[in-house]
């Protein structure tokens, strides 16, 4: 249910998304990974490219990514994938000054919980300035590979971040990914169109941008 005036003056504990959540999908960056995606499918599984990004399209709905996809069908080297398809350029992805102050404002701590690899989740945090607004990053290899919506990996990064439900929240721009945040207990805040699909009950709040959402909080009312 979407409401025009979010009430998140509880949370203390707010759980990012990042590729197209921090930073808007028109930036081009998840392109890029996904053309690296399409070559290494092309020569892992011998396919032509279209057949390969439809295979893709299968991998990511039955499976959450491409890359657990892979490992159950054909034997893949997973650092290489891992290494291989998030080597990107990220000249297009534009420093946001004002998303870092918004973040460093909200009370209680911040995390990052991503599908992608650890060393390109650093890479974009540097880039987009808000590295040093996080608490924590949890990526693909904290997971053993298993990518969102797995509930276990919801669970593991729930662990390792040591949240309270209750008191947290995780925004997103896949909403699939967001029920089991819901199912967890956390309010869950979907970033974007959600790709054209309805809008689900898991689903608390939706805004078209992350940065417009976050300044329109009011925390007069929270413990400082």
């Amino acid at each position: 249910m979407t409401v025009a005036a979010p009430d998140l003056s509880n949370i203390r504990f707010w759980v990012f998304d990042m590729d197209d959540t921090l930073y808007p999908p028109e930036q081009g960056l998840m392109g890029l990974v996904q053309k690296r995606i399409n070559a290494f499918v092309v020569e892992a599984v011998g396919l032509a490219p279209e057949e390969a990004a439809v295979l893709q399209r299968q991998f990511l709905d039955e499976h959450g990514t491409t890359l657990a996809g892979l490992m159950a069908n054909y034997a893949v080297d997973t650092e290489r994938f891992l290494r291989e398809v998030h080597d990107v350029p990220l000249d297009g992805l534009e420093p946001n000054p004002r998303l870092a102050e918004v973040l460093k404002r909200l009370p209680g701590q911040c995390f990052v919980f991503t599908n992608g690899a650890r060393d390109y989740a650093g890479r974009v945090l540097e880039r987009l300035g808000v590295a040093d607004c996080f608490e924590d990053v949890f990526a693909i290899e904290d997971a053993d590979l298993t990518p969102k919506p797995a509930p276990a990996t919801f669970r593991r990064m729930a662990e390792r971040f040591g949240l309270d439900m209750q008191s947290a929240v995780f925004f997103e721009d896949t909403p699939k990914n967001l029920e089991p945040a819901k199912a967890l207990g956390m309010r869950t805040v979907l970033i974007g169109d959600g790709h054209g699909k309805p809008l689900e009950p898991h689903i608390d709040y939706q805004a078209l941008d992350l940065l417009d959402f976050l300044q329109s909080l009011s925390f007069k009312d929270a413990a400082a």
